[in-house]
């Protein structure tokens, strides 16, 4: 495990679902009259894609305190990448109508798909535990 990531991507997801919730209810509240129907739908996007990456970080530090490899720490790293630029790129866009924020986002959709490919890898090419007693996963 590299020393306290797991943590850090617990903290991060935690913080990230705090801040997806409250930016839900601000565009689900406070947005709802203020902006047209699509850009409200970019925003809600941005907030949905976020929640689920906030989840995606809390089982990135499950499997880092587990002592999963590098692939997990690279997946981490991409949700959080993802988040920013995918989710905030979003809000922006939704907030400011600025068209060319748009080009970001699918850098930020990369970094998603590159989160979850190294996940994958992680999960598939870490040592198996030993099914002795005690050691059952």
């Amino acid at each position: 495990m590299i020393l306290g990531m797991d943590r850090t991507f617990m903290f991060v997801g935690a913080l990230m679902g705090f801040v997806g919730v409250g930016l839900g209810a601000f565009g689900a509240h406070a947005l709802k009259g203020q902006l047209e129907p699509d850009m409200l739908a970019v925003f809600e996007t941005g907030v949905r894609y976020q929640m689920y990456h906030a989840l995606a970080l809390l089982v990135t530090a499950a499997l880092m305190a587990r002592g999963k490899g590098r692939s997990v720490l690279v997946a981490g790293w991409s949700f959080i990448a993802g988040i920013l630029l995918f989710s905030g790129s979003l809000y922006a866009l939704a907030l400011t109508g600025v068209t060319g924020l748009g080009v970001i986002t699918p850098v930020g959709g990369v970094a998603f798909l590159i989160g979850w490919a190294a996940l994958a890898a992680g999960v598939r090419t870490s040592p198996a535990r030993s099914s002795a007693p005690g050691n059952q996963v």
